[in-house]
């Protein structure tokens, strides 16, 4: 079995619709420059209240992935 190196990066993702596409969005977006991420922790989940309803989702997420040999 090999041995693996990881880096935490934590990131904030925003949805108009839900926590969960707030998730997606700052995952996609990382992926677009980072390689190997292989999990994700959510910290913190906020919002914007906008006339006593949820307007905006915001999530704190924690991303691994693994350094390259």
């Amino acid at each position: 079995m090999s041995t693996h190196t990881y880096k935490l990066i934590e990131l904030v993702g925003s949805s108009p619709n839900s926590s969960d596409d707030a998730i997606r969005n700052a995952l996609a977006k990382a992926s677009q420059s980072l390689e190997h991420m292989d999990w994700f922790e959510v910290v913190q989940t906020r919002g914007h209240i906008q006339d006593g309803k949820i307007a905006h989702f915001q999530v704190v997420v924690k991303v691994g992935f693994r350094i390259e040999d």
